[in-house]
C-alpha cells in the first residue's frame, strides 16, 4: 500500500483516534465518527481547495472583463438576439434615459465585482475554520457543539450558492421605462441586461520588438478568434524631447496582429490592446499593456522600414 494513498491516510487517522476510542461510550463513538466523515466529505467535495482555486481564477477574469448592456424583446433569451433588430429598437429608446441606464449598469457591475470578492473571502474563512476543527483532538465540537457545526455549513452552502448566482451577470434593476408612452406600442415588451465580454490580451510571447518596429499579437480570452474591431494605443516611455514626446498613437485595428513602424531605436515603449468603445459598453474596469524595448541601431547602416499592416477602415460607432 502506498504511504500517501487515501487508505493509508485514513488507517493512520483512526490509529490516532484509537485512545479517544477508549475515552467514549461505543454509540457516543459511533455519533462521533460518523460527524467527522460528514465534516470531511463536505470539505472535499463542496468547499475543496480546487473548487475555491478555480472560483478565485474565474473571478479575477470577471475583474478583467469589459460589461455591456443588452436590450432584448422579453420573449427571446439572451444570445439569441438577431442583431438587425437592435438598431430598430434603440431608436425608439430615450436617449438620456439611455444615458441614466448605462450608468445603472456600471453601478450593478462593480457592486456584482465587489461582492464576488466579499462571498469567497468567507467561503474561504469558512473553510479554513472547518479544516481547523476536523484535525482537533477535541470530540465536543462534534458531539455537544454539533448544532453549531451544522448551522455553519448551512451559511457556508447559502453563501456558495450566492456566490455561484452572483458570477452571471443578469437582468439590471432599472426604475423607470427606456421607451415613451408615444412609442411604446411600436415595440415589444423590452428586458434590459448585463453581458461581460472578455479581456483581450497581449501574447507575450509572439510580441516582440525589433531596431524601429514592433510585431504585436493578440486574443480574446478564452473565446476563438472572431471578426472584431480593436484600438491598439502605443506611447514613447521617458520621452526626451519635443519631437520624442509626439511619438504617440492610436491605431484601429480590424485583426488580432499589427506591425507598428518608425519607432525609436533603443528605447521603451508602452502598447495598449482593447476593443472598440460601442455604444453598450458601461463598465470597463481593465486593459492590457505590454512595454517593449526596440533593438539598438544596427552599425553598418539604417535597416529598411517595416510598414504598418493596416486594416479596413473602421466606422464610427452609432
Amino acid at each position: 500500500m502506498k504511504l500517501d494513498s487515501p487508505q493509508c491516510l485514513l488507517d493512520q487517522e483512526e490509529a490516532g483516534e484509537a485512545g479517544d476510542r477508549q475515552l467514549l461510550e461505543p454509540e457516543t463513538w459511533r455519533t462521533y465518527a460518523e460527524r467527522r466523515i460528514a465534516l470531511r466529505k463536505f470539505l472535499t467535495a463542496d468547499l475543496s481547495p480546487q473548487l475555491l482555486k478555480r472560483h478565485h481564477a474565474h473571478v479575477e477574469l470577471l475583474r478583467k472583463c469589459s460589461y455591456y448592456i443588452e436590450i432584448l424583446p422579453k420573449h427571446l433569451a439572451l444570445g439569441d438576439q438577431n442583431p438587425r433588430v437592435l438598431p430598430t429598437t434603440f431608436q425608439f429608446i430615450e436617449p438620456q434615459k439611455f444615458q441614466r441606464m448605462k450608468k445603472v449598469g456600471a453601478t450593478q457591475a462593480k457592486i456584482q465585482l465587489l461582492l464576488l470578492g466579499e462571498l469567497l473571502e468567507q467561503l474561504g474563512h469558512g473553510r479554513s475554520e472547518l479544516d481547523a476543527l476536523l484535525e482537533s483532538p477535541d470530540p465536543q465540537p462534534f458531539l455537544a457543539g454539533w448544532g453549531l457545526v451544522e448551522q455553519r455549513l448551512a451559511d457556508l452552502s447559502a453563501v456558495m450558492e450566492s456566490f455561484l448566482a452572483t458570477m452571471v451577470p443578469g437582468r439590471l434593476h432599472i426604475k423607470h421605462r427606456l421607451v415613451s408612452d408615444i412609442n411604446a406600442t411600436k415595440i415589444p415588451n423590452l428586458q434590459v441586461t448585463l453581458s461581460a465580454k472578455t479581456p483581450v490580451t497581449f501574447d507575450r510571447k509572439e510580441s516582440v520588438a525589433h531596431e524601429d518596429w514592433a510585431s504585436l499579437r493578440w486574443s480574446v480570452t478564452l473565446q476563438p478568434a472572431a471578426p472584431e474591431q480593436f484600438e491598439l494605443r502605443y506611447k514613447l516611455l521617458d520621452p526626451q524631447t519635443q519631437q520624442e514626446r509626439v511619438q504617440y498613437s492610436i491605431i484601429p485595428v480590424a485583426a488580432y496582429a499589427f506591425d507598428v513602424p518608425n519607432l525609436l531605436p533603443n528605447r521603451s515603449y508602452e502598447f495598449t490592446i482593447k476593443r472598440v468603445e460601442g455604444y453598450t459598453l458601461v463598465y470597463e474596469p481593465w486593459l492590457d499593456s505590454l512595454t517593449l524595448q526596440t533593438g539598438p541601431r544596427a552599425l553598418e547602416g539604417p535597416a529598411p522600414r517595416r510598414l504598418g499592416k493596416l486594416g479596413p477602415a473602421l466606422t464610427t460607432p452609432s
